[in-house]
């Protein structure tokens, strides 16, 4: 076999050494379903037939389909089921098995930044928590310090996101003398899934039932995107528990209340798109969407990555209801009656949010800060330098 690296989930198999890790440590598999396991890795997404991967993993040899079956058996138990409730493997009955799950290649530069992560790998806690409409959530801490908290995005898998160079550096860096609470909305990643509220007043319910949870008393409330909204609207609720508000990407107004009726026609259509799950049979509607969260991306993986994310983190209905509640977004008003110190971060190039709104948020809360980043992402990744730029302002203004 061909020396290669295949991650999924928060598994990564190395051919050359045979090895399985999960979350870079080491876990025991036997050498026949460690065979297995890599060829359905090599042709995952498409069917295996139970008499292609006996004659690939016992090759010039006779031997019965129950060897197989005890395999495939050991490979669900040391790997699991998926978050979302869906297994790894998929078994098509009386032909074969196809390996399911989102599978990426890391670079050798992704790699490297393991190393550079491991000490935090093994420190995340996930924990859970019921919202009083008895939704459940879930959340986890990274670090030590003075507490930040992360407000949930629409992408989030707080598993799927651990090695993710989408979000993995928005960890890594800020747990840097600072202990970091993140969190899966409802419907959303390790949260519950079968939910219908969607709205800004459940998703201030979710963040209060978190930090309480938590028991956090005053923290730092970073709100990215829609969570900025959510942010927000908390700082007004709650001014006495949040020390400072730190707001990236955000808007006040969602799109049924700042676009066109051209432009809201065409976000009904891309709604229609992913309502009929449009990305499953056309994978090129995947980065359609990724051209407008991160358009300058720098690497094929990346992109990937973002794909896999949207694929693993939200249900087609879900997202589409999620969508709809973020137009339905109209916070303005609240703006004047922010009291605490705040800084606005924005993408001069932000194709989601743009920077007009980033503006308007800025200038309409007494006393923020803004600081504009040279960017089209919405995301900002690791390697660009407005991220660079976002980690020293940030920096400046959580010492002030």
């Amino acid at each position: 076999m061909t020396s290669v690296v295949y991650e999924f989930g928060p598994f990564r198999l190395e051919q050359s050494e045979r090895r399985l890790l999960r979350e870079d440590r080491a876990i025991p598999l036997p050498g026949k379903a460690f065979d297995t396991l890599s060829v359905l890795l090599e042709r995952h997404g498409k069917l295996v037939s139970k008499q292609d991967l006996m004659e690939a993993v016992w090759p010039e040899s006779v031997v019965e389909e129950n060897n197989l079956d005890r395999n495939i058996s050991t490979l669900r138990k040391t790997l699991g089921e998926q978050d979302s409730g869906e297994p790894f493997i998929e078994t098509v009955p009386r032909v074969g098995y196809r390996f399911v799950a989102p599978v990426t290649f890391p670079t050798p530069r992704l790699m490297g930044r393991r190393a550079e992560d491991r000490e935090f790998a093994t420190r995340q806690q996930i924990r859970f928590c019921v919202t009083p409409d008895n939704v459940r959530l879930a959340y986890a801490t990274v670090g030590s310090g003075p507490p930040i908290v992360r407000v949930a995005n629409c992408f989030n898998h707080l598993d799927f996101e651990w090695g993710s160079p989408i979000w993995r550096h928005w960890v890594r860096d800020l747990a840097r003398g600072h202990s970091i609470l993140r969190y899966d909305g409802r419907g959303n990643g390790l949260s519950q899934r079968d939910v219908d509220n969607f709205s800004l007043d459940a998703w201030v319910q979710d963040l209060e039932t978190v930090v309480d949870a938590a028991g956090l008393d005053t923290f730092a409330l970073m709100g990215h995107s829609q969570g900025s909204s959510v942010a927000i609207a908390y700082a007004v609720r709650h001014p006495e528990r949040v020390s400072h508000l730190i707001l990236c990407g955000s808007y006040a107004r969602g799109a049924c209340h700042r676009e066109s009726a051209e432009v809201l026609e065409a976000r009904r259509a891309l709604e229609t798109l992913v309502d009929l799950n449009f990305g499953k049979s056309n994978p090129s509607f995947f980065h359609f969407v990724t051209s407008f969260y991160i358009p300058e991306t720098t690497t094929p993986e990346e992109q990937e990555w973002f794909k896999n994310l949207q694929l693993i983190s939200v249900s087609s209905r879900n997202l589409v209801q999620f969508m709809r509640a973020c137009d339905e977004i109209n916070i303005r008003d609240l703006l004047p009656k922010v009291t605490v110190p705040t800084i606005v971060f924005h993408s001069h190039g932000d194709r989601v949010a743009p920077a007009e709104e980033g503006r308007i948020v800025a200038t309409e809360i007494p006393n923020a800060r803004f600081v504009p980043l040279t960017s089209g992402n919405h995301l900002l990744l690791a390697d660009e330098p407005a991220w660079k730029v976002f980690r020293e302002e940030l920096a400046a203004f959580l010492r002030a």
